[in-house]
C-alpha cells in the first residue's frame, strides 16, 4: 500500500537535481567520490551489487538505501537537521538508484518520497 503524496504527507521528500538545488536546510546524498558539503551529507554508489535471491527480508539494501538510511537516523538522533534531501548523481545508474531505494526499500519509502522537480524556469525575451 502506497502513502499519500502531498501537503500531509509527513515523507522527507527527494529531489534529483545538481548540486546547486541544495540550500539551506537541504541534506545532499551524493553519487560518487566528489566533496561533500559541510552538515548533514551522504555519498552513495550506484554500483549494481550481487542480486541475492531471497524473500524481502533477506535481499541486501542498496547502497542509496543505506545513505538515506544514515541520513535519516542522524536527523532523528539531533545531530542534523533538514526539511528535504537532494540527491546529486553523475549518471543515469545514480538516478535510477535513488528512485529505486525510495520506491522499493520497505524502510527508504516509509521514510522518504520522490519529490516533483520545480518547474523550469520560463524563458525570457532580450531586446
Amino acid at each position: 500500500m502506497a502513502a499519500a503524496t502531498g501537503p500531509g504527507d509527513g515523507r522527507i521528500p527527494v529531489l534529483l537535481a545538481g548540486a546547486e538545488a541544495a540550500g539551506a536546510g537541504d541534506a545532499v546524498l551524493l553519487e560518487g567520490d566528489g566533496a561533500l558539503p559541510p552538515g548533514a551529507a551522504e555519498r552513495f554508489s550506484a554500483a549494481a551489487g550481487s542480486h541475492a535471491l531471497g524473500c524481502v527480508c533477506c535481499v541486501p539494501r542498496s547502497d542509496a538505501a543505506r545513505a538515506l538510511a544514515r541520513l535519516f537516523l542522524a536527523r532523528a538522533r539531533g545531530e542534523v537537521a533538514f526539511r528535504r534531501v537532494v540527491a546529486v548523481t553523475s549518471s543515469p545508474a545514480g538516478r535510477a538508484a535513488v528512485a529505486a531505494a525510495v520506491a522499493g526499500d520497505v524502510l527508504a519509502s516509509a521514510r522518504f518520497r520522490m519529490a516533483k522537480a520545480p518547474p523550469p524556469a520560463p524563458a525570457q525575451d532580450f531586446p
